[in-house]
């Protein structure tokens, strides 16, 4: 065995001795073990080798599945470790990332994620290329009250269910600022309700249609149009005002940040009950853009670009 094979197999004990008892057998029968080593700088190949010379049939041998069988670690890192909230993500990127580490976040609103590649490639041009086996995965798991409003979202209510459910989630509902106010007031002419204001209308509201029949007839020609129009009252005969939006202050994802999502309120008259209806606005523009607020706290926390997509090598 040569002095390079002895550096190469530090392995004491049993399996030492059997190692060291093949190569005495090898180097009596004019075979042994050799190093191999390469001078021309390639990436991702191993400078030296071991090779098992053959001097009964003149070939060199790889004995690289020898070493193989009593590996006692990994060669890499490798796997996904899969958290479920934000600052274990951050915590364990922060634990792992490396210079080269970024940050890919799939912004989809219905199924958001956050994957850090660890051994990502070399952050700098012509930088050589990384396995990117080593990963972490965040995929924003949905909380509880989230799924609450989605459940409800567009279907009518009667007032009693109305009422169950604002009372169970009140806690939820937030004070407009005053732009949301006017910018809501602005685009679609209604008023924004306060958390006080809905509880009210969860308690019961009392609604009376007064309906009146218009008959324009032109004398031209004899054409008539009818129409009708619907006036709905409360029980003090005085015109009913009910806004049309609150403002929800939820998280969407479990234990992740507060989100402020408008929601429309519309409600129906039918038979003398009222059927209530909510309907969440545009929750991909706001969950959309918690998503980037979540992922560029957490390149600033771990130090690691962050970029919108997914990256090339499969994991």
């Amino acid at each position: 065995m040569t002095k390079e094979t002895a550096e190469l197999l530090p392995i004491s004990g049993a399996m030492g001795a059997d190692i060291e008892a093949i190569s005495k057998l090898a180097d009596k029968a004019g075979s042994k073990l050799e190093i191999l080593e390469r001078t021309d700088g390639q990436h991702g190949i191993p400078d030296h080798v071991p090779v098992f010379v053959n001097r009964e049939n003149g070939r060199i041998e790889p004995v690289a599945d020898l070493f193989e069988r009593f590996r006692f670690a990994p060669a890499r890192k490798s796997g996904t470790a899969k958290v479920t909230t934000l600052e274990s993500f951050i915590e364990l990127g922060q634990r792992h990332a490396t210079d080269d580490s970024a940050i890919f976040a799939d912004t989809d609103w219905q199924k958001p994620s956050l994957t850090m590649v660890v051994d990502y490639h070399q952050a700098v041009a012509g930088g050589v290329a990384d396995n990117g086996k080593h990963r972490i995965r965040y995929d924003f798991p949905l909380s509880d009250e989230w799924k609450a409003w989605v459940a409800v979202d567009g279907k009518p209510m009667d007032q009693g269910d109305f009422a169950e459910f604002i009372e169970d989630h009140i806690a939820e509902l937030s004070t407009p600022d005053g732009m949301e106010e006017e910018d809501f007031r602005h685009k679609f002419g209604f008023r924004v309700a306060y958390p006080t204001e809905m509880h009210t209308l969860s308690r019961g509201l009392q609604v009376f249609a007064e309906t009146r029949v218009k008959n324009a007839v032109t004398l031209q020609t004899g054409e008539g149009q009818i129409s009708f129009e619907e006036e709905h009252r409360d029980a003090n005969g005085n015109k009913i005002d009910v806004p049309g939006m609150f403002i929800l202050s939820v998280s969407p994802f479990f234990m992740g940040e507060p989100c402020r999502i408008p929601v429309r309120l519309r409600y129906r008259l039918a038979g003398g009950s009222i059927k209530w209806i909510i309907k969440l606005y545009r929750p991909d523009v706001y969950i959309t853009q918690q998503v980037m607020r979540d992922m560029e706290k957490a390149a600033s926390e771990t130090g690691a670009p962050a970029f919108q997509g997914q990256p090339e090598m499969s994991a």
